[in-house]
């Protein structure tokens, strides 16, 4: 799960966030993420974990000496850096799936979509398009392959929708395959 460290302006970011919680929680499906206490990122874990659902949080050292770590997970790993929490949430998830944040939410979404598109990886990648809040995105990228810099079936590789029970339900459905080789899950 990608999605800001911040609330946002508008209220509906955090209440997708809640019902993304939710229904993770509902479907008996685990949460890998960034192991925040704040923003969308708390409310997303938050959810899960008021649903007796299972929250795994991958945190850098340098955020929970400042005291952003989220305190009641179902485990905690704290890793030297932000490259080695963005390669453990890929190995530790399923598929992923972003809401809307800032720059840490798109590279995190972008190189999870790189890796799939260079066979690294066959996860699911999807945007719950929480008010047209990825639109300018979405945009951007169909104009990259009108302009031939993004293969059309690479761009089919993220899943985009605004109704968070349909997008996990097409997440859960689509895994594309098993984890490549020399890839292991720990």
């Amino acid at each position: 799960m990608f999605c800001g460290s911040s609330a946002g302006a508008r209220p509906a970011y955090a209440r997708a966030a809640r019902e993304v919680g939710a229904e993770l929680a509902r479907r008996g499906v685990g949460l890998v993420f960034g192991g925040g206490r704040v923003g969308l990122m708390g409310a997303v874990a938050d959810a899960v974990l008021e649903g007796g659902g299972e929250a795994i949080g991958v945190i850098p050292e340098s955020l929970v000496k400042r005291e952003l770590a989220h305190g009641g997970l179902s485990e905690l790993l704290v890793v030297p850096s932000m490259h080695e929490r963005k390669a453990r949430m890929a190995l530790l998830a399923d598929a992923f799936l972003a809401l809307p944040g800032g720059y840490g939410t798109l590279d995190e979404t972008c190189e999870a979509l790189t890796w799939t598109q260079l066979g690294i990886q066959s996860k699911p990648c999807g945007l719950l398009n929480v008010e047209g809040y990825f639109d300018p995105l979405l945009e951007f990228l169909d104009r990259a392959v009108r302009e031939g810099f993004l293969a059309p079936e690479n761009r089919a590789i993220l899943r985009v929708g605004t109704d968070p029970s349909s997008l996990i339900e097409r997440l859960l459905v689509e895994r594309l395959s098993e984890i490549p080789p020399g890839w292991t899950r720990s």
